[in-house]
């Protein structure tokens, strides 16, 4: 019982320092997530003339998931290199996954505003039934996880908050702008579509389209799409297990 009021108060704490402090100290921060996905979202749908609308609300949802995965590193390696608070949380009881996962928790909180502007949105465009939803739900939920673990091992092996910065800029543009998250893998010329699927989020977005029923694809590609994205995060797992400097040499 202690060391679950022990969790759940640490978990508590990083969600007030670094979710709850910063919307309401700093409400630029919230206005660049709030930024973020609905500039693409606009632009796409003025481009297509409102014919990716869905598609654009979809893609708004797993970029900010993703963004908000990615976001951490800069966060930890602040807390890290400037404030030293990781060095405390060494030399406490406290676990490297206990402080993730509230450092995750406190960014899920930070973004779910947008989310959940953006869940409206699909209600009213997309319509999705339960079990649409709870597809949508579970990529959304795998992408999350594999973003902040790939924020976390970034953040171990970064000096300076600057560089976490330059980091985060280039995920964002390879995860989330790229790839076809806002649009169906279609609209890329056939000898370019193989790059795309270099980023788990084109595999993520496919499950997605596919879901709301806006693309079709083969039972079999939708398999190797889920075994991709899982895999993904799976490998990531271990990576930031076995090779995270979570302590100093």
């Amino acid at each position: 019982m202690v060391m679950k009021r022990s969790v759940g108060s640490q978990l508590l704490a990083s969600v007030l320092v670094n979710s709850i402090y910063a919307m309401k100290n700093y409400p630029v921060m919230f206005i660049n997530t709030l930024l973020a996905p609905f500039s693409i979202l606009i632009v796409i749908i003025l481009v297509s003339h409102g014919g990716l609308l869905q598609v654009g609300i979809e893609g708004a949802l797993i970029m900010t998931t993703i963004t908000a995965g990615i976001g951490l590193q800069a966060d930890l390696s602040h807390l890290k290199n400037d404030m030293k608070l990781q060095d405390m949380v060494v030399s406490s009881p406290t676990t490297s996954l206990t402080y993730v996962a509230g450092m995750g928790l406190s960014e899920l909180v930070f973004s779910a505003p947008v989310m959940a502007v953006l869940a409206v949105l699909a209600a009213i465009f997309i319509h999705p039934t339960l079990v649409q939803s709870l597809i949508i739900v579970a990529v959304m939920g795998i992408s999350f996880i594999f973003s902040i673990v790939l924020g976390f091992v970034l953040s171990t092996f970064t000096s300076d908050v600057l560089q976490s910065w330059g980091f985060t800029g280039i995920l964002s543009v390879v995860l989330t702008t790229l790839p076809p998250v806002y649009y169906p893998i279609s609209y890329i010329p056939q000898p370019f579509q193989i790059l795309a699927y270099i980023s788990p989020t084109t595999y993520a977005a496919e499950i997605v389209q596919s879901a709301i029923g806006f693309i079709s694809i083969s039972t079999f590609n939708l398999a190797v799409d889920w075994v991709v994205l899982v895999g993904v995060c799976i490998a990531l797992v271990v990576i930031a297990y076995k090779k995270a400097l979570w302590r100093e040499p």
